[in-house]
C-alpha cells in the first residue's frame, strides 16, 4: 500500500523539524526533516546504523570526538554506525537538511558528557 504523510502533521512539538518513522508507513528508512535556526542542533548522540544527511539549504558543522567537518547546501554527508556525533547550524539563516536513518525506526542514544571531555 502506498502512503502519503503530511510533513506538518509529523513535526516535533515546539519545533519546525519533522520526525518520520518509516515503520509507521511501511518503509525501511526513517528521517528527520531538519529546520534548525542558527547556532542550534542536537546534543552528542549515536545510532546503531548509518545516517546520511542531505544538506538542502544552509551551512552545518559536524562534530565527533576526533574531528570537525563543515558541509553546505548541495553536500551529502555519511555518518558511520556507532559514531558519536552532533551538528550545529553555522549559517546566518535556518538550516534545512534531511537526516536519513537506515532503519524503519529512529534509534538514538544521547551521551553526556561529550566525547572530547571524557
Amino acid at each position: 500500500m502506498i502512503t502519503v504523510a503530511d510533513r506538518s502533521a509529523l513535526q516535533l512539538s515546539g519545533s519546525a523539524t519533522t520526525r518520520f518513522e518509516g515503520s509507521d508507513h511501511g518503509a525501511d528508512v526513517s528521517l528527520f526533516w531538519v529546520h534548525t535556526p542558527p547556532g542550534k542542533g542536537p546534543d552528542f548522540h549515536w545510532h546503531p546504523y548509518t545516517e546520511t544527511w542531505v544538506v538542502l539549504d544552509g551551512d552545518v558543522q559536524i562534530e565527533t570526538g576526533e574531528e570537525q567537518l563543515r558541509a553546505q547546501a548541495g553536500n551529502i554527508v555519511t555518518v558511520p554506525a556507532h559514531t558519536i556525533h552532533r551538528f550545529r547550524n553555522t549559517g546566518a539563516a535556518d538550516l534545512h537538511m534531511l537526516c536519513i536513518h537506515a532503519s524503519g525506526s529512529i534509534i538514538q542514544e544521547f551521551v553526556t558528557p561529550p566525547p572530547s571531555s571524557r
